[in-house]
């Protein structure tokens, strides 16, 4: 018995790590661009790094096209709905009208900047969605792809306001 659970720990050990260096490798980084201003498709014009000073924003890379994203999408509206500052990027979706039929038909109501060429994700040198991006201060305090409960995601921005 002994010999199985050790075993089955430094299994799990090895796993973790590479799921942890996959992940760094995978995940975006801020843009050498000073300002990150973009514009919504409610057509307002926001600063990713001006309201992080405030609080902890949480940037969202995903796509209407991304069957992962299904499952963490709806997590993110819920971070919105309680007032977390989400800010979103649809990448490589669909067109402004198309988007927009995609977010009422599947009640979102989170800001999206409409990544159509998918210019802003290379611009963070995004190489997969869904990707997460916790900016603090004008910095990133973390980012990580894949599927991520809403426990995690509250967890991670817990963190960031310590």
């Amino acid at each position: 018995m002994k010999n199985i659970t050790l075993s089955t720990l430094k299994y799990l050990m090895i796993f973790i790590v590479i799921y942890m260096v996959v992940n760094l490798w995978r995940a975006p980084t801020l843009p050498d661009t000073p300002e990150l201003r973009y514009q919504t498709n409610q057509g307002q014009i926001i600063d990713a790094v001006a309201q992080s000073h405030d609080a902890p924003v949480l940037v969202y890379f995903w796509g209407t096209w991304c069957s992962i994203c299904r499952i963490t999408t709806p997590n993110v509206e819920t971070l919105h709905e309680n007032g977390t500052p989400v800010i979103t990027v649809a990448t490589r979706s669909d067109s402004t009208t198309e988007l927009a039929e995609y977010l009422t038909k599947n009640q979102l109501d989170f800001m999206v900047i409409n990544d159509l060429d998918g210019r802003v994700f290379q611009d963070w040198q995004g190489k997969v969605t869904p990707s997460f991006v916790i900016l603090k201060d004008g910095k990133i305090h973390q980012s990580f792809t894949g599927i991520a409960p809403l426990w995690s995601l509250k967890l991670r921005l817990w963190m960031a306001r310590l």
